[in-house]
């Protein structure tokens, strides 16, 4: 006989009844049944019953064990009668009657248990994570994040991708978010970063002619969390392709993301790969209040500022008076009562917001009702319902001011009332693709011109026309849009990617116009300049998020559920103590003394 064991707590089942068998697991519950003790032992593969009676060996043993000491049981597989079976777990239709029991790792009164789902706070839980990970629904999302890995590897691969490990000791770079910084030993003053992603190697693999790469690769960006963001790392499926339109890639990754989903979806329906829709981000503004919008949700917003204008209702006409201000409406099927008028308007200011404008119809009631409604007058409330496909019973809520403002609060609002209304079916992965992303946008709080996004894109504009724009044609250079685009599902971005800037020309040009001078992209980003002057493919890529993939599988909110050792908000690993002090002797090997904060 085996050593340890001869089946899982998973293996076990009617047939194998009679049987001498050993199993060693997990002690997950002990029960007292009128003198029977009754174990249900468990390791990574399932449950099985234990029954110990006060006659075996084993029962002296079996009455001192703790929760969570790993025992080894010798037993018999008894088939269990009729009533006594268990069809919620696989091997409920047996247990082991004990006769020898060993303590192979006794276990320690608990910080927390393992048994059942309380909800314990979240810092305990990162503290004793090995522990919190025996639970059975991180388990299950840790193994499923397994499976989705080893799914999106075996896709890959059968489309012809190759898959290549890119360094992680790296060259800082200005564009993004904040490295992670690793000081060099043998060049004092000098430091290597943890990559951002592997964006630059990927295209140097593609000048390389390798053709289609992909890995399942590790990114560090020290950056605060969020409930879909972990601070510090997390993994994509990066992949880059050569000689390659913006459809070419939609092609590629499309049916691996829907196939995934298809296979790990739990039966919810999942938008076909060739279904996906392509929207323009500035529609995706316009219509959702977001470039990711959630498509479950049915609800569009409409510009209704015609309605509003010279008249009526003061506040919203002097808000049109300013150029490019509208009035957005977020229609409300069913929400037509005063009741819920107000309880959205007391969330809106619970968001910092004044207030939530809004008109609802109600029966007997000509025009809508509200103070917006009294206002403009009946026959504007009416055209305003019928723009909007309203009829009696429903509302509508209204945000005004500067669009750019007020549009990401606008979608917010959206989700609300979907949510409050329950008009979303939930029942389903729902993708789009958002295109068109501009190339630039204006920062004000540095008051010039920066990428809005991937600065390593190609602008859709003219070649010769892009490098005769002047740096101060602010208008002009904002309406650029460039060959970029996201994945989106439910509300989630999965990734982004883009069609690459390889012409060394337009890529000087194009981090000019952001502020950028050559000799800084020289300095940078000179080993990707160098290679484009030597023969560089059209080529273009994403890299989709495995953690937020996982989280949308699993049906978790919080993506620190899918990640085995995951940092806590503070960027801690509390388990470890990292961040930590490290030795005097560490810091001279590098070069590095500690001072006090500098005063701000």
């Amino acid at each position: 006989m085996h050593a340890y064991r001869t089946h899982t707590c998973g293996a076990l089942r009617p047939e194998h009844a009679g049987k001498d068998v050993r199993v060693s697991g997990w002690v997950h519950r002990k029960r007292d049944h009128g003198g029977l003790l009754f174990i249900d032992l468990r390791d990574n593969y399932g449950l099985t019953q234990i029954v110990i009676a006060p006659s075996s060996p084993a029962f002296a043993a079996a009455e001192r064990v703790r929760a969570e000491s790993v025992i080894q049981i010798d037993g018999k597989v008894v088939e269990r009668t009729a009533e006594t079976k268990n069809a919620n777990i696989p091997t409920g239709g047996i247990e082991v009657q004990a006769s020898a029991l060993e303590v192979l790792g006794a276990a320690e009164e608990l910080p927390l248990p393992v048994f059942g789902e309380p909800d314990y706070p979240e810092e305990l839980r990162l503290k004793y994570r090995f522990l919190d990970l025996r639970r059975e629904k991180l388990h299950k999302s840790i193994l499923l994040r397994s499976q989705v890995i080893a799914s999106l590897r075996r896709r890959m691969i059968d489309q012809g991708f190759t898959e290549f490990q890119t360094p992680i000791l790296t060259a800082s770079s200005p564009e993004g978010a904040r490295d992670f910084l690793v000081p060099s030993r043998l060049h004092p003053g000098k430091f290597y970063a943890l990559p951002q992603a592997p964006q630059q190697f990927k295209q140097l693999l593609m000048v390389a002619g390798f053709d289609k790469y992909f890995q399942i690769a590790p990114c560090f960006r020290d950056e605060d969390a969020r409930a879909d963001r972990s601070p510090g790392e997390f993994y994509q499926l990066d992949f880059e392709m050569s000689f390659v339109t913006q459809e070419d890639v939609f092609n590629a990754i499309g049916p691996v993301l829907a196939g995934v989903f298809e296979e790990f979806g739990s039966g919810k329906r999942v938008t076909p790969a060739n279904e996906f829709p392509r929207i323009p981000f500035a529609e995706a503004i316009a219509k959702y209040g977001s470039d990711k919008p959630d498509l479950r949700n049915p609800l569009i917003l409409k510009d209704v500022s015609e309605h509003f204008r010279a008249g009526g209702f003061g506040l919203f006409a002097r808000i049109l008076e300013k150029p490019k201000h509208a009035v957005w409406a977020i229609p409300a099927p069913n929400g037509g009562s005063r009741a819920f008028a107000d309880r959205m308007n007391a969330w809106a200011q619970g968001e910092g917001q004044p207030g939530l404008g809004y008109i609802f119809w109600r029966e007997g009631e000509e025009g809508g009702a509200g103070p917006i409604a009294k206002n403009i007058g009946q026959e504007k409330a009416a055209a305003i319902r019928e723009q909007l496909g309203l009829k009696v019973g429903d509302a509508a809520f209204f945000v005004a001011g500067d669009p750019a403002v007020f549009y990401k609060f606008a979608g917010l609002a959206r989700n609300k009332v979907a949510d409050e209304l329950n008009l979303a079916d939930k029942d389903q992965f729902k993708f789009c693709w958002i295109v068109d992303f501009p190339m630039y946008e204006w920062s004000e709080d540095e008051k010039r011109i920066d990428f809005s996004h991937n600065p390593f894109s190609m602008p859709n504009y003219d070649h010769e026309a892009f490098q005769k724009l002047d740096v101060n044609d602010r208008e002009t250079i904002e309406k650029i849009t460039a060959f970029q685009y996201d994945i989106v599902c439910n509300g989630v971005e999965l990734s982004s990617g883009a069609i690459r800037n390889h012409k060394p020309e337009i890529m000087i040009k194009a981090f000019e116009l952001a502020g950028y001078p050559q000799s800084v992209v020289e300095e940078k980003f000179g080993g990707m300049l160098n290679a484009f002057r030597f023969g560089a493919p059209p080529h273009g890529g994403s890299a989709p998020g495995v953690d937020r993939i996982v989280m949308l599988l699993a049906g978790v909110d919080n993506i620190r559920e899918v990640i085995v050792f995951p940092f806590n908000q503070q960027a801690q690993d509390l388990m470890m103590n990292a961040p930590g002090e490290v030795t005097p002797k560490q810091l001279k090997e590098l070069h590095i003394r500690i001072v006090g904060q500098a005063k701000s």
